[in-house]
């Protein structure tokens, strides 16, 4: 294809009174100058009678003849019926990795605490590992399907997320011109053929739970374990909390005179401030970490200045080959609450930071019922000591649980 006659020279373009506007050097190519003389290239081309243009540079970072090369190239690109804005953008097509991570920098702002930015990161990079190479233009159902069926049967809730989460990088790269046509990972109307019900699996599979007659042979094998880990996990089973409030616990937060941690509203799930009553065996596992604390968390990790890492927990469970989630204790406390007690239902769900009633009954309940909390964790401390033979563990402070259960 013959390159049209060019009519720019560099004299032209550097001159320093040239009026604001596009000049033409030929065959669709121009330089626009702003009103405050900084120089652009343009390449404009008509398709259907409408017409199209497509800045790719600035001047002198991209030469009058480098230009002039690239304008050919996209002459050719509309000769054979090609879109040169879709070819460059192909051109600076991400692998699905590459597009998944500049996603997760996009919405971070969105994530209320470290822990679901970590889980975000961790599903789209181990999970999706054999697609990450992959262009995300490329990315099809086979692909998607290929990422889920694994672990659709077995870790129903994870894949639940996972599928939403690579719905998301991929409607992500529509919009910035990496991929058309429709979602491959869209659940109605297209996975939701191909793969079992989502309502029914999240029912089956949620949160897997150990049986509360189970824990009190289990707890010793945790306090058997000498891993930070491990006391974590006997803090969290002990005040029936979540992950991320305990791992993200600081020492500015704990009570040890009145025995109360109060989590602070920003890392609580419903945005209030949630105090945790603290028994004697809680207590006993907070003032050993207190004699050898080494930064303001109460469970660090190995990193300065860090907690514990958000897969910690998981992995004593695993190497103790328990096949059982972290959040699955607070449902084994909410079960043997409901089954071996006759503490009111109320006291239950707020003892596990849930809402309790409608929002009149939310708005005139004032008191977190604190002291009764209190009794009923006393009650779930003790059930915990206890073996099959009827004896109980002992702690060093024994006599002080007496004494609570009295008050």
């Amino acid at each position: 294809m013959a390159r049209p006659r060019c009519k720019l020279s560099d004299k032209f373009i550097k001159s320093a009174n040239r009026k604001p506007g596009r000049y033409s050097d030929g065959g669709g190519l121009y330089i626009k100058v702003t009103p405050t003389l900084t120089r652009s290239w343009v390449f404009m081309w008509a398709r259907e009678d409408r017409r199209r243009e497509m800045g790719f540079g600035a001047y002198p970072d991209i030469s009058l003849a480098i230009a002039r090369d690239m304008a050919d190239e996209f002459r050719r690109q509309v000769a054979i019926g090609l879109d040169p804005i879709q070819e460059r953008r192909k051109e600076a097509e991400p692998t699905f990795g590459e597009c998944a991570d500049k996603y997760i920098s996009t919405i971070e702002s969105e994530f209320r605490n470290q822990k679901h930015l970590d889980q975000w990161k961790m599903t789209l990079k181990v999970y999706c590992e054999k697609i990450r190479k992959k262009k995300v233009s490329k990315v099809s159902t086979d692909d998607v399907l290929h990422v889920l069926t694994p672990i659709w049967e077995t870790k129903r809730e994870t894949a639940s997320r996972l599928r939403g989460r690579i719905e998301r990088v991929l409607d992500y790269a529509k919009v910035k011109g990496w991929r058309t046509g429709e979602n491959p990972a869209l659940w109605r109307g297209h996975l939701k053929g191909a793969l079992p019900s989502e309502k029914k699996a999240l029912t089956r599979s949620h949160h897997d739970a150990m049986p509360y007659a189970d824990l009190p042979d289990f707890l010793p094998r945790v306090r058997a374990a000498e891993a930070m880990a491990a006391r974590a996990l006997e803090f969290l089973i002990l005040t029936a909390s979540r992950s991320g409030e305990v791992l993200g616990a600081k020492w500015d937060e704990i009570d040890l005179d009145n025995a109360v941690w109060t989590v602070p509203a920003e890392r609580m799930k419903a945005g209030k401030e949630h105090r945790v009553p603290l028994t004697t065996h809680a207590l006993t596992i907070l003032q050993a970490l207190s004699d050898t604390r080494i930064n303001d968390y109460v469970f660090p990790g190995q990193k300065k200045d860090r907690p514990l890492s958000n897969m910690s927990m998981e992995m004593l469970l695993r190497r103790l080959k328990i096949d059982v989630t972290v959040h699955g204790f607070r449902s084994s406390f909410r079960d043997w609450a409901g089954d071996r007690t006759t503490f009111p239902r109320e006291l239950a769900e707020a003892a596990l930071a849930h809402k309790i009633g409608d929002a009149v009954e939310q708005a005139y309940r004032r008191s977190d019922a604190l002291a009764k909390r209190k009794k009923l964790m006393i009650a779930w401390a003790n059930f915990l000591s206890a073996v099959p033979n009827g004896k109980v563990i002992p702690f060093k402070a024994d006599a002080r649980t007496k004494k609570e259960q009295k008050k």
